[in-house]
């Protein structure tokens, strides 16, 4: 068998007519020993490609011997965990990291980023709203929104009130997975597939999207969008933003370098690079002009802030005289609150 880019054997929810609509990796596997593989492969008759295979009960415990002879010893633990299931099982075998094709193979995928065991940009993930249903998050789990109401009437007769915390296509990470090492104060405004690094704190108005994160330390108040990774010592301030490129349809990578500093309610559409700082209520856009001033203060040149993108040691302002948005030198690095971030 040759080398699997991923592999997953989850619990997940199916709806009235046996379609997914999502699924629960306790051990996502990135580039999985190749006796996990196989052994697995084996049982379920795996011939190759990127396949999503519904399991029963009796597989999961041939699975579950077969890797515990193979010496894989704690995905064989959940193997055995997984026999005495109530809900539906699969096993997704992933030979390339090409777009996603099935809800199993997009949820593996997000967990691998929530899980850590690849950075936002490292995986494929091109078509995955065309993949992923919108679902109705609720107390009693995921639920087709087509199957909602039926749902609500049998809850109330039966003197229960069934709580929908939200409508949408992702689900909040942490009822997945929760990241060593974070502090999330409001866990539904980061979704699955966000990439925590350690020591990131994510204060109530923080965002985090899937497919974007911190590299971690960092302290969170403002919004990561989709596709945006900030780096190590960052500090993003309240109301703050990053601008993505789900909507506009730009192919820019909005990035926040290592020490830089968004204060708060400014934003960025371009890439920051290390230890910079933007002032508090700017915003930057590819096509803000910026004078860029020398050590003494005298203006150099004005250009475009695209021009400027991911170049290190500036602090981008407004001058509060005559309105123009400047770029000058950074004195002086940001350093974040170690005790804030040693979670």
């Amino acid at each position: 068998m040759t080398q699997l880019y991923a592999l997953g054997l989850g619990i997940g929810t199916q709806n009235s007519k046996g379609e997914w609509l999502e699924v629960f990796y306790a051990q996502p596997a990135l580039k999985p020993a190749e006796a996990s593989a196989r052994a697995i492969g084996n049982i379920l008759g795996y011939s190759g490609g990127n396949q999503a295979i519904a399991i029963n009960h009796e597989q999961a415990d041939a699975i579950a011997t077969a890797l515990e002879e193979a010496g894989e010893t704690s995905l064989a633990a959940l193997a055995t965990h997984l026999t005495s299931s109530t809900r539906p099982l699969v096993a997704t075998l992933l030979e390339t990291d090409t777009n996603p094709t099935s809800v199993p193979e997009a949820y593996l995928k997000l967990h691998l980023l929530s899980h850590r065991l690849v950075k936002p940009h490292g995986t494929v993930l091109a078509g995955i709203f065309g993949v992923l249903p919108n679902v109705a998050w609720t107390s009693q789990g995921a639920i087709d929104i087509n199957e909602l109401p039926e749902r609500q009437l049998q809850a109330r007769l039966s003197g229960e009130e069934l709580e929908v915390s939200c409508v949408d296509k992702f689900p909040k990470m942490t009822n997945y997975v929760v990241p060593s090492g974070v502090r999330i104060a409001h866990t539904a405004r980061v979704r699955l597939g966000a990439y925590i690094g350690e020591g990131t704190t994510i204060m109530h108005e923080g965002f985090v999207n899937f497919n974007a994160g911190t590299e971690g330390p960092a302290m969170i108040e403002g919004r990561i969008s989709a596709g945006v990774f900030v780096g190590a010592g960052s500090d993003l301030g309240g109301g703050s933003s990053t601008m993505g490129t789900l909507s506009g349809g730009g192919n820019i990578v909005i990035s926040v370098g290592k020490e830089s500093l968004i204060g708060a309610n400014a934003g960025i559409g371009i890439p920051l690079g290390d230890r910079c700082k933007v002032e508090s209520g700017l915003y930057i856009t590819a096509g803000t002009k910026v004078v860029i001033l020398d050590d003494q203060g005298q203006e150099v040149k004005t250009v475009k802030a695209r021009e400027l993108a991911g170049v290190a040691d500036l602090v981008f302002r407004r001058n509060s005289l005559n309105g123009r948005v400047e770029a000058v030198s950074n004195k002086s690095a940001l350093q974040l609150n170690a005790a804030l971030h040693a979670n």
